[in-house]
């Protein structure tokens, strides 16, 4: 199954989480778990899955399969989202 990674705005938080969870694959474990400083709260936690909020403010944060890779291609969608 493909991530469909050119499939969405990859800017935009919620369009990433959507794909992510449109492919089943939201709670697949990152190869490469990154530490995310969360930008509502600063707190600091451990990004795990494709899509994983923050413990603290529960932000919500996704990244494709196929850029999971790089920090940078995470994104944050919205609390509770």
């Amino acid at each position: 199954m493909s991530c469909g990674c050119a499939n969405t705005d990859k800017n935009n938080g919620k369009s990433v989480v959507d794909l992510i969870r449109s492919k089943g694959k939201d709670n697949f474990t990152l190869r490469t778990p990154h530490d995310i400083i969360c930008h509502n709260c600063d707190n600091t936690f451990v990004m795990s899955t494709h899509v994983d909020k923050c413990p603290n403010c529960n932000m919500v944060y996704g990244v494709t399969p196929c850029s999971s890779h790089d920090k940078s291609n995470i994104k944050a969608a919205e609390i509770n989202y």
